[in-house]
């Protein structure tokens, strides 16, 4: 008797936790709905779409609602009810139209609420202070003379009217952000950019854009002088001992050229591979310190003789035919064997490593969008994330990567964009188009 009156207190006790457990995890919960905003949010302008998610992983959700109110004056963007079935997750997308609305420009208070189908009905709500602003940012430029070289860099200085989350250049359907400064103890923007090859005065749009934090956004033509500048042409013959020496490097590196002839491995690494490197140095040179990191005129490479130019237009021959083309994206200098390279200005290493057609290389960011390039290296002597002066040893020259001798690739960057190096060699062009630029008053 003793037994079974123990397993029938075993039994209940079983069930009665089995019930509790299921209780407080379903129609009894606690437990309130969570809510989800995609984005943080301090204004609102002419228009905002947001993406919302509710949910209640217990006893679901019973109703959702996004208002706005202004003024005393409650406006609903989004009521659902969820009837049909346990419902515990919902994404909502709501735009915010504030002037069919009748919102006008001033404070506002957003509120998302959701309620759950428990017996005690939680209710979440995320209250967010807003600012309703329909008017754009004015942008006021501090350089009016701006002369140009294609494939050169311009640095222009702006501020503007209001705060602003994005600003800068757009040229050529490439944008070059603009970084926050300070002149003459005055906060303004800074912006270097560059022009391609083939731009032309009066073919060339030239704009500076801001958007402000209600998504406004505005823009101003820059003024600008685009010189007239020639690239030279060149025609370049494969010999079988350069694909034969070189071709190699490249299979055991891609594993997908392993028993491709001498002559498709350089079709492949002129053409995709030099597009996929080119690809991967933009990511590289995506992110930049925000502040100014050189000093005066950068280094030329000491003692060494300008092998190829910035620009330079190639066309590959192979018994006869052209095989390949490409454009030179930077100046090839040739000193004595295994040269040291010294880093042409104060900066840190963004990347140190090897890559394709660059062999090993070193890229050194100079702040704002500034970067230099130094390829071909033999050997490394830095690594990511050190601090290099001007004048530190950073390698040697050798012939790694798509190089048929020993030899030094010096390439500049400007947002990710290739730039002619022989401007910031010139310390009078350093001095008429960004130390003059930075002395301007306001």
């Amino acid at each position: 008797m003793k037994t079974y009156r123990t397993h029938i207190i075993v039994f209940l006790i079983i069930s009665i936790s089995g019930f509790g457990f299921w209780f407080f995890n379903s129609w009894g919960e606690l437990e309130k709905p969570a809510i989800q905003l995609d984005q943080d949010l301090t204004a609102i302008g002419r228009s905002k779409t947001l993406n919302i998610a509710f949910a209640d992983r217990k006893s679901g959700l019973r109703n959702s609602t996004v208002t706005i109110v202004q003024d005393n004056q409650a406006q609903v963007i989004s009521s659902l009810n969820y009837t049909d079935q346990v419902t515990r997750e919902s994404n909502v997308s709501v735009t915010i139209d504030p002037i069919a609305m009748k919102l006008h420009e001033g404070p506002a208070t957003l509120n998302l609420s959701a309620m759950d189908n428990s017996l005690w009905k939680n209710e979440a709500t995320v209250t967010i202070q807003v600012n309703i602003d329909f008017t754009p940012p004015q942008i006021f430029l501090l350089t009016s003379t701006n002369n140009i070289n294609p494939g050169g860099t311009c640095v222009i200085l702006y501020r503007t009217s209001k705060p602003v989350i994005s600003s800068g250049v757009k040229g050529e359907n490439h944008f070059y952000p603009g970084y926050a400064t300070t002149i003459s103890d005055k906060p303004c923007i800074i912006s270097y950019f560059s022009l391609p090859m083939d731009a032309r005065h009066g073919g060339t749009t030239i704009k500076v854009i801001a958007r402000d934090q209600a998504g406004n956004e505005t823009s101003v033509a820059l003024p600008s002088l685009i010189r007239n500048k020639k690239f030279r042409s060149d025609k370049m013959t494969l010999s079988e001992n350069f694909l034969q020496q070189k071709m190699p490097e490249f299979q055991s590196h891609n594993p997908v050229l392993q028993g491709k002839t001498p002559l498709d491995t350089f079709i492949y690494v002129n053409g995709k591979m030099r597009e996929e490197n080119d690809n991967t140095i933009r990511d590289i040179c995506r992110t930049s310190n925000p502040r100014q990191l050189w000093e005066g005129t950068f280094l030329r490479m000491k003692n060494a003789a300008p092998m190829a130019l910035f620009g330079d237009k190639r066309k590959y021959q192979y018994q006869g035919k052209v095989v390949g083309e490409s454009i030179h994206m930077g100046v090839d200098l040739a000193s004595t064997t295994n040269a040291s390279v010294e880093a042409a200005n104060h900066g840190i290493v963004a990347y140190a490593g090897y890559i394709g057609i660059y062999g090993n290389f070193v890229i050194i960011d100079h702040g704002f969008g500034f970067f230099t390039l130094y390829g071909h290296l033999n050997s490394i002597d830095v690594k990511k994330g050190q601090d290099v002066r001007k004048g530190d040893v950073i390698g040697h020259t050798g012939s790694s990567g798509l190089a048929g001798g020993d030899h030094l690739h010096f390439g500049m960057l400007i947002g990710g964009q290739f730039v002619n190096p022989q401007e910031w060699w010139d310390a009078h062009w350093i001095a008429d188009n960004v130390t003059k630029k930075m002395a301007v008053s306001f």
